[in-house]
């Protein structure tokens, strides 16, 4: 779709950290991360909510979804993930796109208020890329 961030990220006619690029989606980091490591799991087509998504599409999402959880907790050494998807109400890309955070206890985050912070540069960006990527096997 034209104007649409996600889909250039995914057509590769913009940059973006991928983590993972299958048939189901492509996975990405959030260049406003949670906390570092923070995944953008999108669908290859354009769809903007979760209901626009064919039902024998969601399997194959989900299941990219649930081994990009894995691969941030492997990849990162996290304790844990949040998962999580936004439909419309403060959705700031109107690309369907499931949040993979990784959690350690004690990291600070309570309910949805989410606080971002920022790479240092592209150089610890691709650096988390690929721990994610390598722990995807990819």
């Amino acid at each position: 779709m034209a104007d649409c961030l996600f889909c250039d990220i995914i057509a590769g006619s913009r940059p973006g950290f991928v983590v993972a690029d299958e048939p189901a989606g492509v996975a990405f980091l959030d260049i406003r991360p949670v906390f570092k490591g923070h995944v953008l799991v999108v669908p290859r087509q354009h769809q903007v909510v979760l209901a626009d998504v064919p039902p024998d599409e969601l399997a194959p999402y989900f299941g990219l979804v649930q081994r990009v959880a894995v691969a941030v907790e492997a990849g990162l050494g996290a304790g844990g993930t949040f998962v999580a998807i936004n439909n419309r109400v403060s959705q700031s890309v109107a690309h369907l796109h499931t949040h993979v955070v990784p959690r350690t206890r004690g990291d600070g985050l309570r309910g949805f208020f989410w606080p971002r912070t920022r790479y240092a540069d592209d150089a610890e960006a691709t650096l988390y890329a690929e721990r994610i990527a390598a722990a995807l096997g990819g």
